[in-house]
């Protein structure tokens, strides 16, 4: 045995990585918008985990006689007094401390709403897909009745019909969107369902739930990342919608949306009344999606490597080497065509 074949014998496979840490690596060293998004993700999860030690006011809620002892306080600019930082509002209540109060509704909503709407559409999508028949038939006619609506009336009706809450905007976002979802879950589903190991599953009498669980989910989990990552951004926007119009987050809670609500009216006296939570939800569903974007470039392998995922020097390194395969076959087929000819 040589040297060199002795030392290539020596030698210990390279440790595979993590899947998640190769994530966060090719995330890192590719995308550089989904890095500022994850940051700015991180960044509303910080602050809404730990609202009450980083707010300057550790409540939000105000009585008659607060009102009265802050009536001095009302309508500070930002930046002008060090107690309150980006100024108050019409009460007197600090802005900056709601902001960082309407980023833990933020946060709550969009994970629980997110969640929600995810294992409706996989319970739908999955099951109508699997067993297929009169059962998929009857669900998909409700789902087509329901997506024919658009989204946003869908939502301020039935807010009419339930009234503004925490807990019902979150059922009714997760709701109204699982069940739309899950067309595109059923999509999934049918591409899987055809493979060769589902029927091996079924032949050695595997359990309907058993193959759904331990064959089809693993399957389409990383889209499903996709699809929550993504849908977060949405979730946050349709709560502060219907905050604005007065059918989301009651007072005095603070969300985003109804700042804004409350800032119009005092739009030209104030105008930071409606600037920093609209800044504030610019950039953390700006975040979102830059983020879920980035996700999909790394998880879809459709876009991997390719122009999908934006980089145009591995498009044309494998164009080059097809132009030097074909260049290289190219004397044999000229000699294949001599010879038909011939003959």
């Amino acid at each position: 045995m040589s040297t060199a074949q002795a030392t290539n014998a020596t030698k210990k496979p390279a440790k595979r990585l993590n899947f998640f840490t190769d994530l966060i690596k090719r995330l890192f060293k590719e995308k550089v918008m989904g890095v500022i998004g994850l940051v700015l993700v991180v960044l509303l999860f910080f602050v809404g985990i730990f609202a009450p030690l980083l707010s300057p006011e550790k409540s939000t809620t105000t009585t008659s006689a607060w009102n009265i002892a802050h009536q001095e306080s009302r309508f500070l600019a930002p930046f002008t007094n060090s107690k309150f930082i980006l100024g108050t509002d019409q009460l007197g209540r600090d802005v900056f401390s709601r902001l960082i109060y309407g980023a833990r509704l933020s946060m709550y909503v969009a994970v629980v709403a997110t969640s929600m709407q995810i294992v409706l559409s996989l319970v739908i999508g999955v099951a109508c897909a699997y067993f297929g028949g009169w059962f998929d038939l009857i669900i998909q006619r409700f789902v087509d009745a329901w997506i024919c609506f658009p989204y946003l009336v869908i939502l301020i009706t039935i807010m009419s019909i339930v009234g503004p809450g925490v807990v019902q905007i979150v059922v009714v976002l997760g709701v109204s969107s699982g069940i739309g979802g899950s067309r595109f879950m059923r999509s999934l589903v049918f591409g899987i369902r055809e493979n060769q190991y589902i029927y091996a599953s079924q032949a050695v009498g595997a359990r309907s739930g058993h193959i759904m669980w331990r064959h089809i989910l693993p399957n389409i989990m990383p889209v499903v990342i996709i699809i929550f990552s993504g849908s977060m951004g949405g979730m946050i926007l349709a709560e502060a919608s219907l905050s604005f119009l007065g059918l989301g987050i009651p007072a005095p809670f603070p969300s985003w949306g109804g700042m804004i609500n409350d800032g119009r009216t005092y739009m030209l006296l104030a105008p930071g009344l409606i600037f920093w939570p609209g800044v504030a939800l610019t950039l953390v569903v700006f975040g979102i999606n830059m983020f879920g974007d980035a996700l999909r470039d790394l998880l879809d392998p459709r876009l991997r490597g390719g122009l999908g995922s934006y980089r145009l020097d591995k498009g044309e390194a494998i164009a080059k080497k097809l132009r030097a395969q074909l260049e290289a076959a190219k004397p044999r087929l000229e000699q294949d065509i001599a010879g038909l000819n011939k003959k």
